[in-house]
């Protein structure tokens, strides 16, 4: 009996493998079912786009292709380690660029709010209609005369120049151009006992010395 009972126990563990290994063939006879409709389809896809290749593929522009490739595999080696240099440092630089973005689109936005790329608009439009009005030999002209321009601005910050110039702008407010009569020779020479005009005809006499420089380019100095 027990050799009996030991005989049914591998029967019924062979039963139980079979079923499984049943199980698994159905299994597989399932996906292939599932799978033959979807691999027809590819082979047919793939079969319609290698004959649209027929006409321009060619075999010895493949084998061309191989044939680069082998000789450029140290170039292509190379651009490898470029490639992952770069990868290295945009690892690298992220975390800056993470904290520089955000302050330059803040950057940006403050100029915006400020009016400066309104400014920038109607400047570009300025410079368009300058391109418009005047050829470009006048523009360097232009820009030459700018140069100068700069140069006579210059001179205009000296301390002495702008301490003129500030006093030479109160004068208007101090002048009453209403109260102005015709003088003749007799009354310019009373006059001169104002000591107002006094000093206004020595200021004139100063400034006249100073005006020999539009002929000469320097002051002229006196004979001693």
């Amino acid at each position: 009996m027990n050799n009996e009972q030991a005989i049914m126990e591998q029967l019924d563990h062979l039963g139980q493998e079979i079923a499984v290994l049943t199980d698994s063939a159905r299994s597989l006879r399932e996906l292939r079912d599932d799978l033959s409709p979807r691999v027809n389809e590819t082979v047919q896809a793939l079969i319609v786009q290698l004959a649209e290749l027929e006409a321009d593929f060619r075999t010895e522009d493949l084998v061309s292709l191989i044939k680069n490739m082998l000789r450029s595999v140290r170039n292509l080696t190379w651009s490898l380690d470029q490639l992952k240099n770069l990868i290295d440092f945009m690892r690298t630089v992220e975390p800056l660029l993470k904290s520089a973005v955000p302050q330059t689109i803040f950057y940006l936005d403050q100029l915006e709010r400020g009016g400066v790329f309104q400014v920038l608009s109607h400047l570009l439009v300025v410079l368009e209609k300058i391109a418009d009005t005047y050829t470009p030999e006048d523009i360097e002209q232009i820009s030459d005369g700018l140069v100068n321009l700069v140069g006579v601005a210059k001179k205009l910050t000296a301390p002495e120049a702008l301490n003129l110039l500030d006093k030479m702008a109160e004068v208007p407010a101090k002048v009453d151009l209403s109260q102005a009569k015709a003088v003749g020779p007799f009354g310019m020479i009373f006059a001169l006992g104002n000591p107002e005009v006094k000093q206004g005809m020595g200021v004139m006499l100063e400034l006249t010395k100073g005006l020999a420089v539009l002929k000469n380019g320097t002051p002229e100095t006196e004979d001693k």
